[in-house]
């Protein structure tokens, strides 16, 4: 058996002990970790990577956002609460829910995906929470699912909602009609991911220029994404 998939099974008490839930099907657990670039290589050892959980996981999550959003703003619009919820799921979102329960390096990936640390790596640490959010769900419920998320997560959730997001798109197209006598353009450069989860990378253009650059699960964000960028990279220099 490989020993990247013997050191999942070695480190699946400290896995549990970070996220605060044991589960009763251990393979659950395990299954959450196996990327698909793994699985691909390994074939004869494992029968299922993380996906399928990874695609329930996303709608759990859903729910269980929606569901803390309505409480939380009962005088909110849906516009805005969907608006909310979007940020609030993202793959940015999802993959610094990861980094803070620090099990990232569990994940197990093929060898081309090991040896690119670059852009995949937050889709794939996103679709590694959605994926444990999946099995908890299959594993204990709704309710263990709702309380692995608030618990590690509400006060987090809370603080973010209180301070309103900024609109890159508004500022950079402040800045470029200012500096350049023209709106920022925005250009869809490649979608990625499963149906259920797609994922868009988009460029800003300034004078034909690419200024900034941005992923999300909309165009939407991915564009708000790509402003700031270019924002940022703008301030630097």
């Amino acid at each position: 058996m490989s020993s990247l998939f013997d050191s999942l099974h070695m480190s699946s008490d400290k896995i549990e002990e970070r996220i605060g839930y044991v589960f009763k099907d251990k393979n659950l657990l395990f299954t959450a970790f196996v990327h698909r670039s793994f699985f691909n290589e390994h074939r004869d050892l494992i029968t299922e990577n993380n996906e399928r959980l990874e695609f329930l996981g996303d709608s759990v999550l859903g729910v269980i956002i929606s569901d803390f959003l309505f409480h939380y703003f009962p005088q909110k619009p849906e516009g805005e609460l969907s608006h909310l919820r979007a940020q609030v799921v993202e793959a940015k979102a999802c993959a610094g829910y990861i980094q803070k329960l620090q099990i990232g390096e569990h994940v197990l990936l093929g060898k081309g995906e090991r040896m690119n640390e670059g852009r995949g790596r937050e889709t794939i640490l996103a679709d590694l929470f959605e994926a444990i959010v999946g099995a908890i769900y299959l594993d204990g419920g709704m309710d263990e699912a709702r309380r692995f998320f608030l618990c590690h997560f509400q006060k987090d959730l809370e603080d973010g909602l209180k301070t309103p997001s900024r609109n890159w798109k508004a500022e950079l197209q402040d800045y470029a009609q200012k500096h350049h006598g023209s709106p920022p353009v925005y250009k869809v450069e490649r979608e990625f991911g499963p149906d259920h989860s797609k994922q868009f990378e988009v460029v800003a253009l300034i004078d034909g220029k690419i200024v900034g650059r941005g992923t999300g699960g909309s165009k939407k964000i991915a564009e708000q994404a790509a402003a700031e960028d270019a924002l940022q990279k703008i301030n630097d220099e």
